[in-house]
């Protein structure tokens, strides 16, 4: 929209370089370009204000298919304003000298014109498939129909419109036909799905028994070995018990040797000690045979005074006295 200012009846036009201007006074041609700004009577001056930017116009309507499938269809088309002078001949691009404002809707217009064309082609196109194929292929095929379809259309040149690219959204069928055209493709899914879970677990399955078969195959490796152990202990045990029995015999004999050896050492020093007291023995009663009587006493007394202890006082009582004294006086000895 073009910005417009007042000065004492005067008024000024600013126009952004995307708007072609046309300005007439008195029926004749007195500004047309983009981008303009002069001042004008607002009594005397006809304005049109024609963009020429590129538009986007979105689109959405219904179609049929060969098999009679409603579907919805969501389309863009992008447009511009080639030839400013024809559309604003064809189109009423006029605009309000007080405010810049469009007196008219030609936008909506250009609008409608493009929108009908195109769902016209899109109409044809479907109408002519069945729905999967439009599911599938109908994107491509109703994008290349509008696109070949809008160029084709007079209508458009004559009001000087060029249309830019037209895009094709999306193609979609009613909501209970979308949720069964999904319904193979999820079972499908689903299928695979537990195809792989069942493969997972048979490969789980499998590996536990790997595990399990490894264990015991351990545990079987493990008891061989134990019986090993236990027979090698078995056999260790009565090797040490047969070395143990072959050192006590050989301890023993060892004893029973030294044993002899001491008795037959202890019996020969005795027969010796013997034979050299038998000896002494003789020899002894050899000499007190040969002595008189009165020399045994002698020594009798004297080995009978060495074994009496010795004695520091002695008390006899008159009795005893008496009779010491008698028998020595029968013995011929003077009493002392």
């Amino acid at each position: 929209m073009a910005d417009i200012t007042r000065r004492l009846g005067w008024r000024h036009l600013r126009s952004a370089p995307t708007a072609h201007v046309r300005h007439h006074r008195h029926g004749k041609l007195v500004h047309d370009g983009p981008g303009l700004s002069f001042w004008f009577r607002s009594l005397t001056a006809a304005l049109s204000e024609v963009p020429t930017s590129d538009r986007e116009l979105a689109m959405s309507f219904r179609a049929r298919t060969a098999d009679f499938q409603d579907v919805a269809l969501q389309a863009t088309v992008t447009y511009r304003i080639s030839d400013p002078a024809v559309a604003a001949a064809r189109l009423d691009f006029s605009v309000d000298p007080d405010t810049g404002a469009w007196r008219g809707s030609p936008l909506e217009q250009l609008a409608t014109l493009l929108t009908e064309t195109a769902q016209q082609h899109s109409l044809d196109t479907l109408a002519r498939i069945p729905l999967s194929e439009a599911l599938v292929d109908g994107v491509a095929a109703v994008r290349e129909r509008i696109a070949s379809g809008l160029a084709a259309e007079p209508r458009l040149p004559a009001t000087g419109i060029e249309v830019v690219a037209v895009r094709v959204v999306a193609i979609r069928p009613e909501a209970e036909v979308e949720r069964a055209l999904r319904t193979p493709a999820r079972e499908q899914i689903q299928q695979e799905a537990d195809r792989a879970t069942y493969q997972r677990r048979a490969v789980a399955v499998e590996r536990e028994r790997a595990i399990a078969e490894n264990e015991l195959a351990s545990r079987i490796e493990l008891a061989r070995q134990e019986e090993q152990l236990v027979d090698q202990r078995g056999v260790n045990a009565r090797r040490e018990a047969e070395e143990q029995a072959a050192a006590d015999g050989v301890r023993a004999e060892a004893e029973a040797a030294r044993t002899v050896r001491l008795a037959r050492a202890e019996a020969e020093a005795a027969r010796e000690v013997g034979e050299a007291r038998a000896q002494a023995q003789a020899a002894w009663l050899r000499v007190h045979g040969e002595v008189d009587a009165a020399t045994l006493h002698a020594l009798a007394t004297t080995r009978l005074a060495e074994n009496v202890p010795r004695i520091e006082s002695l008390t006899l009582s008159p009795d005893v006295l008496t009779g010491l004294l008698a028998r020595l006086g029968r013995g011929g000895g003077e009493p002392s």
